[in-house]
This record gives structure tokens, sequence and C-alpha cells, in this order.
């Protein structure tokens, strides 16, 4: 039986300290059911701990309210990573950003290889934002800095 991992790696650390797409997973405060959503606004600040941000009017925080449970699928380092974490708020609104957004600490319970046997992701998904760069580019960075210091 392998061992069970509760702490990212140094290289899922290293991935998560760029900007990456990763979907978060909960459970759906009014169905019951399972959900996905796409998210790019994540960092890991420790090896126990992955923090994010979501518009504060997101679906997603009713859910987390209801059910903390949540895990997050990254594909990073020619595999599929399944991170199954309980989450807790940071922030209920972020500092020095344009909107309300909130920000969560995903406290990490198990870090496991989801990839399907015998086989190896050759190219990590990538995205691109379909609006103004600029804008982009200056709304990530006040929203990093101010997850930074939540």
């Amino acid at each position: 039986m392998a061992e069970e991992i509760t702490a990212l790696s140094e290289q899922l650390i290293a991935e998560f300290q760029k900007e990456k797409l990763v979907l978060l997973h909960t459970i759906d405060s009014e169905t019951g059911a399972p959900t996905a959503n796409a998210i790019s606004w994540v960092y890991a600040p420790d090896p126990g701990r992955i923090r994010f941000a979501v518009d504060k009017r997101s679906r997603l925080i009713a859910n987390l309210e209801k059910n903390p449970s949540a895990t997050v699928t990254m594909i990073a380092a020619g595999t599929v990573h399944a991170i199954y974490a309980e989450a807790a708020p940071a922030a209920e609104v972020l500092e020095g950003v344009p909107f309300k957004l909130a920000c969560y600490d995903l406290n990490i319970r198990a870090v496991r290889d989801a990839m399907f046997y015998g086989a190896r992701i050759s190219v990590d998904p990538e995205f691109e934002k379909t609006y103004d760069k600029r804008a982009a580019d200056k709304l990530d960075g006040q929203v990093f800095e101010a997850m930074k210091k939540a």
C-alpha cells in the first residue's frame, strides 16, 4: 500500500507559485451534487495549504459554507493530481482589489496521483485571458498581492 501524502511536494509548490489553471470541486449547497469550477487565482503559501480567490458572489462560497470539503485537480509534472482539503475563509474581502473577492485556504488532507495507469500528460493545459491584457495583468497582480497578505 502506498504511503499517504498529506502535503504538497516541492515540485507542486513551485507549480502553485505561477498562474495555474486548476479545477475546484465542491458539493453544491442546494442540490448536494458534485460541482467543478475552473479557477486561476490560486497559489500555495506553504506545503499544507492552497489559497484561492473568487468573486464574493460566487456560488462556491455558499457551497463551502455548507460543506467545507473540496478537491483541487491540477495537471502538472506529467500527471493529474487530486488534492483533498477542507476549506476555511482566509479573508471575507480582499483589500486592494477593485471588486469584492473572497479568499479561502484549503487545508490539505491528502495528495494523490489521479492519472490512469500507463499514461503520462505530455503537455500541461494552457489558457489565455480574452480581455485587455494590460488590465488582466494589473488585476492579477493586485489579486495575488492581496492573497499573500490575507
